[in-house]
C-alpha cells in the first residue's frame, strides 16, 4: 500500500510504502481490548493500604469483665464493628499486572494501526526534529498539516529533546519513541503522525 508523505510545509513530496501486513490486516478488536487493559492495569501502583485489627494500635486489654456489667461481651476495643478499630476487609498492596501473550500484544499493535490507516486518521511526515524547542514553531507545525486542535500521538523513529521540549506542555499531544509505542497510545487518540523513520522501522520491526 502506498500512501502520501508530507514535509512540514504540509505539501506532499512523494508516496511511501506501507507493509500490509502490518498496517492492512484485519483488525481483532478483542486483542486490542486485551491489550489495552494489561497496559493500563500495569500503571497502577497498587500501594493502597489500611490496617487490619491486629495492626491499629491499642487494644491490648479487654475493656471490661466478661460478666456481671449488664453490657454486651467486648474482647478487645479494636475489632472491626468499633469507632478506631482495624478494617475488615480493607486495601492491601497487591500488583494489578495482567500476563498478555507477546502475539496477541503484536496483533493488538497491529489491529490498531490498521484501524487508522483504514478510517485515513493518520499522516507522514518526512521529518519531525526541530532546530529550535518552541511550543509555537510546532503549533506551527501542526496548522501546516491541518492537525491542530486533535488528540494527536506523534510516533518518531528518533528521540528529539527539541520536539519534546516544543510538544510537551500541549495536553492533547503524546510524544512516543516508535520502540516503545503501545496498543494504548495508538487507541487513545484521534490523529497519528509518523515521520518517514517510524514508519520504516514498524515495516521491518513490527
Amino acid at each position: 500500500m502506498k500512501v502520501d508523505l508530507f514535509n512540514k510545509e504540509g505539501k506532499k513530496t512523494s508516496q511511501i510504502t506501507l507493509n500490509d501486513k502490518v498496517f492492512a490486516i484485519k483488525p481483532n478488536e478483542h486483542t486490542i481490548y486485551l491489550s489495552v487493559k494489561s497496559e493500563l492495569a500495569a500503571r497502577r501502583q497498587g500501594t493502597s493500604s489500611s490496617k487490619t485489627r491486629s495492626e491499629v494500635s491499642g487494644g491490648g486489654a479487654k475493656p471490661w469483665k466478661q460478666k456481671g456489667t449488664g453490657r454486651a461481651r467486648v474482647g478487645s476495643s479494636r475489632n472491626p464493628s468499633r469507632v478506631h478499630g482495624g478494617s475488615a476487609f480493607g486495601p492491601e498492596p497487591r500488583s494489578y499486572v495482567e500476563k498478555v501473550n507477546k502475539k496477541v500484544k503484536s496483533l493488538a499493535r497491529k489491529s490498531a494501526l490498521s484501524q487508522k490507516i483504514k478510517s485515513t486518521s493518520f499522516k507522514i511526515v518526512d521529518d519531525l526534529s526541530m532546530n529550535t524547542f518552541k511550543t509555537k514553531e510546532f503549533n506551527r507545525l501542526l496548522t501546516n498539516l491541518k492537525v491542530q486542535n486533535q488528540k494527536l500521538t506523534l510516533i518518531v523513529g528518533k528521540e528529539d529533546k527539541n520536539l519534546f521540549m516544543s510538544c510537551r506542555n500541549l495536553k492533547d499531544v503524546n510524544l512516543v519513541s516508535v520502540e516503545n509505542v503501545s496498543t494504548y497510545d495508538i487507541v487513545n487518540s484521534n490523529m497519528l503522525l509518523f515521520d518517514q523513520a517510524s514508519v520504516e522501522y514498524i515495516n521491518e520491526g513490527f
